[in-house]
């Protein structure tokens, strides 16, 4: 059986796929705030704030609750207002 990787050891083995997206996400949101008009009430832009805030500030289950941030709210009629079917 292996044993469990080290944080160090996945630092390095992420380190550089991590810096890519942080670097893509700071080139979109650049492109955002160049860009004519402004989208800073839109629902979308608020949820990848409150999305990028988790990833900062939140010591536990960052990717649950970014999941939840970008999830509806579970809907007991939405067979209903849906027309789905079980399965």
């Amino acid at each position: 059986m292996s044993r469990p990787l080290t944080a160090q050891e996945i630092l390095d083995r992420e380190f550089l796929e991590i810096r890519s997206r942080v670097l893509e996400l700071a080139a979109a949101f650049d492109r955002l705030q160049r860009a004519e008009g402004s989208v800073a009430n839109d629902p979308r832009l608020i949820r990848l704030h409150e999305a990028l805030h988790a990833v900062i500030e939140l010591p536990e289950a960052r990717a649950e609750r970014v999941q939840m941030i970008f999830s509806k709210a579970y809907d007991e009629a939405w067979q209903r207002t849906t027309n789905g079917k079980p399965r």
